[in-house]
């Protein structure tokens, strides 16, 4: 062999083994199996881990599993979707919930359910529920946002909220939660025996991946058929013709029958954690709609319930792993100073200028975020989750909290704040210090006890309440405390 042929194929071996060494990395960072999140598919703009800026997307990243580690008070994972029921009453109430919200949806939800399932693909003609929720923005600025983001008008708002590779929008990924935990989605069979769906994925014949585990809280029911199995319809393939979220027809589908969702398990909703990186990041560039914004945004998490592919707790779970992520963004100097705060600069500046007034004239002139989940019909243990304007939408963000379910440890517990979560309010109350929000949350905040909480760790996410907090009238007392007056209102600091 000639020295420059040697060398040629040289060249080509480094290139190799530099090819599968990345491949490797790559797993490492966003999962193996059939897909890396269950929930979603992969686009090749999923695996960026660095902004143009250079920006770092790998450090500080929150532990989901400690985080969600009260899930094993009720379930008992052993793998392959198998597992122990520790709390058959809280189990059980996530069952019914779960088919009640599935089978109570209206027509509209259900095709908006589906909306909020996307996610962009390869060709960019798409969308995700970064761009969905725009509608939380209210009746003019909702279009316009959504027109900015599609338009490439807001380079820097995007690059930080998109749920395929936002360096917040994308920031966590609940791969190894989802497999650690183990716990099978409400439209898997419980009976083995259930013939497999026409189409389905091999994978899905509920002879390989089946909810047995959970026969015996279910079996009786009302909820459930007389074999076990939850009462969920699937919401049925459509073609977005709307336009509203692209500029081209969109096939949506639930995906029920695809390997990597029926073999996935739901607990925390990858989707659900998607919906909050992207939309209270989105609420804290744009803190004169936070509560509105956070209201839509947790209806995105209500619509993983809707199609019937997760249960409250895993929408619980998964607003937990998106608030905390989005702290941990906010926490960073370094991250607020040259990400954060030029896209909310960027933001206001362009609904400004394509409103034609400053922004808090263009909010007081459009028609605020409304919703009507269920027709009007009360949720078990519920309301009707309807949203009309803004104190209506803090009252439905607090019920979706908790969902009802009640306490199952101590309800009297101290506030107990994440040391991040103070970040999150920068926004909304500018001229306060880092204790003064903190007293901001810890007066806003749910009781303890409430399934999820772990207030006996540093600080509980499950008892945050931002909507509440980012509407909050604050009266700052003589020695320098936070007092909350009141919520449902403008966030405001009077003396």
């Amino acid at each position: 062999m000639t020295g420059s042929v040697r060398a040629r194929w040289t060249a080509v071996v480094l290139c190799l083994l530099l090819a599968v060494g990345g491949l490797a990395v790559l797993l490492r960072e966003r999962g193996t199996g059939p897909v890396a999140e269950p929930d979603r598919p992969v686009t090749p703009a999923a695996t960026a881990t660095t902004t143009a800026a250079g920006t770092p997307r790998e450090t500080g990243r929150p532990d989901l599993l400690q985080l969600l580690a009260g899930y094993r008070d009720f379930w008992a994972p052993r793998g392959d979707l198998r597992g122990t029921v520790r709390n058959a009453t809280v189990l059980g109430r996530d069952d019914r919930l779960a088919v009640w919200i599935n089978q109570h949806a209206t027509g509209q939800q259900r095709f908006l359910a589906l909306q909020d399932a996307e996610y962009q693909n390869p060709d960019g003609t798409a969308y995700d529920q970064s761009v969905t929720i725009a509608t939380g923005l209210g009746s003019r600025l909702g279009p316009l946002y959504v027109k900015g983001r599609t338009s490439g008008a807001l380079p820097l708002t995007s690059a930080l909220v998109d749920n395929s590779d936002g360096t917040a929008g994308d920031y966590v990924d609940t791969t190894a939660a989802k497999a650690a935990f183990s716990h099978p989605r409400p439209s898997v069979p419980t009976d083995p025996d259930t013939p497999r769906v026409a189409g389905d994925a091999q994978a899905c014949a509920p002879s390989r991946t089946n909810a047995a585990s959970l026969r015996g809280i279910r079996v009786g029911r009302a909820w459930a058929d007389r074999d076990g199995n939850l009462k969920i319809t699937r919401v049925p393939p459509v073609i977005d013709t709307t336009h509203h979220f692209s500029r081209r027809d969109v096939p949506l589908d639930g995906h029920y029958g695809r390997a990597g969702l029926c073999t996935g398990g739901s607990f925390p909703s990858g989707h659900t954690t998607s919906a909050y990186q992207a939309g209270l990041t989105l609420a804290t560039l744009l803190p004169e709609l936070a509560p509105e914004i956070l209201a839509r945004t947790s209806e995105a998490g209500n619509n993983r319930i809707v199609l019937g592919v997760h249960y409250p707790l895993d929408v619980m779970g998964g607003r937990i792993a998106g608030e905390a992520a989005v702290a941990a963004r906010w926490a960073d100097p370094s991250f607020r100073r040259k990400v954060l705060r030029p896209a909310r600069a960027e933001l206001v500046a362009y609904l400004e200028r394509t409103c034609g007034h400053p922004l808090v004239e263009c909010i007081a002139a459009q028609r605020p975020y409304a919703s009507d989940p269920y027709g009007g019909r009360v949720m078990p243990g519920g309301t009707a989750q309807v949203v009309t304007d803004r104190r209506s939408a803090v009252a439905v963000y607090r019920e979706r909290l908790t969902y009802g379910f009640d306490p199952v440890g101590d309800p009297d517990r101290a506030p107990s704040v994440p040391p991040p979560a103070a970040d999150l309010l920068r926004t909304a109350f500018p001229t306060l210090t880092g204790r003064q929000r903190a007293d901001v949350l810890a007066q806003t905040q749910l009781p303890s006890g409430y399934p999820l909480d772990r207030s006996t760790a540093p600080g509980s996410w499950q008892r945050l309440d931002l909507a509440a907090a980012m509407s909050a009238t604050v009266r700052l007392a003589k020695d320098g405390s936070a007092q909350v007056v009141s919520t449902g209102g403008p966030a405001v600091v009077v003396e």
